[in-house]
């Protein structure tokens, strides 16, 4: 039976939106995945091969027909080659994000970018100094240079790990070499990946699935690492402040430019050139009254936290953007943008623009970024926007009401320095049991569940039981748009949590960022646990991505249990074809790296899961 708007989403903006794209005619995801019912059920147990051209081959779950593929495989070294391309595909993303980010900052160094500038010197200096580069007799710049080729050389490092991973605690380095999963260079793990995967090289489940843990440690302490760290030296470490979100944020007399991806590179340019007198005055003349930016997904996230911008949505809101009709421009750069925008767009009258060099769509006006030009290129889009808004249909044009406040932008040091330059007051908290522990969680949307269900009603039920929350990306945004990123929503805490939060003027939950920026949440962790003289597997705190979808939650997923957190999944991972991998995930890991996932579409009963983990610890730690 097809689902109604309230079905689709708990988001009023969005289901007032869901239903003006029924009544046009519009298709959405939602009709995409209705369509696609009942999904292939192979797939969904992660038991199809096709690696070589022999097949494709695929086991009988039932056990009633055939059990190897054409070369042997069983399901076992199907389902764990298949979640090792996984791992390789998302830690790939990242990575290749934090890669282009360094190339900017090596680019700015050396007086080839001149759009971009350092903004955070302190962390520039600190991060040079963690890779033992010099400042003495040296300029700003050459001591960018030599750390821009420092971190480059983590991307091909072909022995030894990587050195972020220093900041974890000596016990979890020490887990981490007996087990032969310290990281080496992103690249090369990558690669081994695809080397392993590859018919007739490695064929035992477990063995696999090792290198999968190795493979996303090289994602959660390097390319996420390295990719939050340089960003903040160029655009600046997020601090507090507060801003609006959802699909209300777009204005009826502004012309709305829309920034969608993952990537703060243009993005940081477009911010600026909103402000450019000379188009501001042209936005005038084409009878607007200026220029609002507004961010979809992480791009939005990314210039949330610096600038306040505000966001229209999650990753399921980005053609319900469109619908609104009245985005003059949807300007887009990597991962996690709908192919589908093409068609979309040109049912209004928005500018579909990518940017990427290495991401193309049906559909799109290429206006492709190069950094030795960044201002002029920003600006050139966001004149296409002003230009397109005398083009907007104000017949089609509907902007839901629904906007709310929310407070953003808690990276680790903005934390530390919340509460005086030092967790100890943090855990003086979680030892008194005002907090009773912590609960980091993230991810994306998935249309197999209602649009923010899992995310909101997860940590609803952590804060009310005194578990502080921080979050990034999508959940993130679900969770401002429930109103949870305001001091205010404290009154929703349990006592204990409600207490600290107003003494500092903090909400229960803690935006710290985009999806890379779950890095920030393993330097705090790390933190915590360097400050106990403990592991992070042995801190009441535990994980959850109720929602997640992308192949990049799966190496996030990898590398947070592989840190030593409990993590729960909302949505099954096509792992079920194998009873081996999945005991392995769910229970096996446990004893290996202190940490497992568990599997609960049930937000409710993810929630009592991740609560029974932190009283567990608790007593582990000799606390009431």
């Amino acid at each position: 039976m097809k689902q109604t708007a309230f079905e689709k989403s708990i988001d009023s903006a969005s289901q007032i939106m869901l239903q003006k794209a029924e009544d046009e005619g519009i298709e959405t995801a939602w009709d995409r995945y209705e369509q696609q019912l009942p999904q292939c059920s192979f797939g969904q147990l992660g038991i199809c091969c096709r690696n070589c051209n022999m097949g494709p081959c695929r086991i009988d779950p039932f056990g009633e027909g055939t059990e190897k593929g054409i070369c042997g495989a069983t399901a076992d070294i199907i389902v764990a080659r298949n979640l090792l391309r996984m791992i390789a595909a998302g830690a790939a993303a990242h990575s290749d994000h934090a890669r282009d980010a360094v190339l900017t900052f090596k680019k700015m160094s050396e007086g080839k970018a001149g759009s971009y500038r350092i903004k955070d010197e302190a962390k520039l200096y600190s991060l040079a100094s963690e890779y033992g580069i010099s400042a003495e007799e040296k300029s700003r710049e050459e001591v960018a240079v030599e750390l821009a080729s420092a971190l480059l050389s983590e991307f091909g490092k072909q022995e030894g790990p990587i050195l972020c991973t220093k900041r974890a605690p000596e016990s979890r380095l020490k887990l981490w070499s007996e087990l032969g999963i310290e990281p080496r260079g992103i690249d090369r793990e990558i690669v081994e990946c695809m080397h392993r995967t590859h018919i007739g090289v490695d064929n035992d489940a477990t063995h696999i699935l090792l290198h999968g843990l190795r493979t996303s440690l090289s994602d959660g302490w390097g390319g996420s690492m390295i990719a939050t760290e340089i960003q903040d030296v160029l655009f600046g470490t997020p601090e507090p402040k507060k801003s609006t979100v959802n699909l209300g944020v777009l204005s009826h007399d502004k012309v709305n430019v829309i920034v969608h991806g993952h990537e703060p590179i243009l993005s940081e340019m477009i911010v600026e050139a909103a402000e450019d007198p000379e188009l501001l005055e042209l936005a005038e003349e084409k009878g607007a009254t200026g220029i609002n930016v507004a961010g979809i997904c992480c791009t939005g996230n990314e210039t949330l936290m610096r600038h306040g911008t505000p966001i229209a949505g999650t990753f399921l809101q980005q053609e319900l953007a469109v619908i609104t009709g009245a985005v003059e421009a949807m300007v887009v750069d990597v991962q996690c943008i709908m192919p589908s925008l093409g068609n979309l767009t040109g049912c209004y009258h928005t500018k579909f623009i990518s940017t990427s060099p290495k991401a193309d769509f049906p559909g799109t006006a290429r206006m492709e970024f190069h950094e030795e030009e960044a201002y002029a290129t920003a600006k050139e889009i966001v004149k296409a926007a002003v230009e397109n808004f005398p083009n907007r249909n104000l017949k089609k044009v509907s902007i839901p009401e629904e906007k709310q406040e929310c407070m953003v932008g808690f990276s680790a040091e903005a934390i530390l320095k919340a509460l005086g330059g030092s967790p100890a007051p943090l855990i003086e908290a979680i030892a008194g049991g005002a907090i009773k522990g912590i609960g980091a969680v993230v991810g994306c949307n998935n249309v197999k569940i209602q649009h923010n269900y899992g995310h909101v009603n997860l940590v609803k039920e952590l804060i009310k039981n005194n578990v502080l929350v921080v979050t990034t990306g999508c959940n993130a945004i679900a969770c401002a748009e429930a109103g949870l990123l305001v001091p205010e929503a404290a009154a929703l805490a349990g006592d204990g949590l409600k207490g600290v939060c107003e003494a500092l003027g903090i909400p229960p939950v803690l935006h710290m960022g985009s999806c890379v920026d779950i890095s920030r949440i393993l330097v705090l962790a790390s933190a915590v646990a360097n400050s106990l003289g403990v592991d992070i597997s042995d801190l009441p705190a535990a994980g959850a991505a109720p929602e997640w979808m992308s192949e990049k939650a799966v190496s996030i997923g990898a590398y947070v249990v592989s840190s030593g957190v409990f993590t729960v999944l909302g949505t099954i991972p096509p792992v079920l074809g194998s009873q081996a991998v999945t005991a392995l995930l769910t229970k096996g890991l446990d004893g290996v790296i202190g940490a497992s996932f568990a599997v609960e579409p049930d937000p409710f009963k993810a929630a009592d899961l991740m609560l029974e983990h932190i009283e567990g610890k608790r007593k582990a730690l000799g606390l009431k």
